[in-house]
């Protein structure tokens, strides 16, 4: 497995290559003591890092909505996503694919969480071998941890990671894979990681924005096509669905158990086949059952 490659610098693309563990950033940098920044993770496969154009997108519309400098554009960020791809020979190579994240932070400043008024920004990128998974997923619900409906931070993908990390911790204590995030607005949201999609009446329904979940790549590209439309979703009605999803640019892996009750996840497209027609702007269908069909 080929080992991940990093990159450190600024907003114009001047940097330096190396390694996660030998690039470093300032211990100023509002990104590490404060998570104030943001950043985007694509699928790199085939020698491309795909989805690219919708990710940077969503990536200067967040940093508009925070507040933050303008991050690095298309064409300062394809050049070097290319080259991490030729150094690290990760995608390009047969079944080969990664993980490439994007970060951006305001960069440093003085003491305080007041934003300076002249920023100086850190832009760093990490490409690590890394498979999409398909695998299925037991989840709970968050005893304590729940997504904000208002929040501008619910609407971009924020360095501030700490709500999903301790909901993932109590998931693991409690021998489940994942956990599901309630809405402060009522109802289900998402997981720590990723958007829910649920099946129900033959249909394909998610979270709507309003409740805090993340505006996915993904998940806009299913809505995009018609798919998927946007739904309130309780927690009873994961017991009683046809199937139940958790979808990104990465994974699609179908809920196997919601705390100890089993899904029925049945007579549907496999989850890898259906996330790959998504990405490339395809969508899934529903397939009859194995009692209907002729023959």
């Amino acid at each position: 497995m080929s080992d991940p490659i990093a990159w450190l610098g600024d907003g114009t693309g001047q940097g330096r290559w190396g390694t996660p563990q030998t690039l470093t950033l300032p211990i100023s940098d509002r990104g590490l003591l404060l998570a104030d920044g943001l950043f985007e993770t694509l699928l790199v496969e085939a020698g491309q890092a795909w989805l690219l154009d919708e990710h940077l997108a969503r990536w200067q519309s967040s940093a508009m909505l925070l507040g933050l400098p303008p991050p690095p554009v298309a064409a300062t960020v394809k050049p070097l996503i290319a080259a991490a791809i030729e150094r690290s020979g990760i995608g390009t190579a047969q079944g080969g694919s990664g993980a490439l994240r994007l970060n951006w932070s305001r960069g440093s400043g003085a003491r305080g969480i007041d934003p300076p008024r002249i920023s100086s920004p850190s832009f760093w990128l990490q490409l690590s071998a890394s498979k999409p998974c398909f695998e299925p997923v037991r989840v709970i619900v968050s005893p304590t941890e729940t997504r904000s409906a208002s929040s501008l931070l619910s609407r971009c993908k924020s360095l501030a990671y700490g709500a999903s990390i301790q909901a993932r911790r109590q998931a693991l204590e409690a021998g489940a894979d994942d956990a599901l995030l309630n809405s402060s607005a009522g109802g289900l949201c998402c997981s720590t990681s990723a958007n829910l999609l649920v099946c129900r009446g033959g249909s394909w329904i998610t979270p709507p924005l309003s409740s805090g979940c993340l505006p996915g790549v993904m998940r806009q590209r299913g809505l995009e096509t018609g798919l998927i439309t946007e739904c309130d979703v309780q927690k009873p009605e994961l017991l009683t669905c046809d199937a139940a999803w958790l979808i990104n640019s990465l994974n699609c892996r179908p809920i196997s158990h919601f705390h100890d009750a089993k899904l029925k996840n049945s007579h549907w497209e496999d989850p890898e086949t259906a996330w790959r027609r998504l990405l490339t702007a395809g969508g899934f269908k529903h397939l009859k059952s194995a009692e209907s069909s002729p023959g």
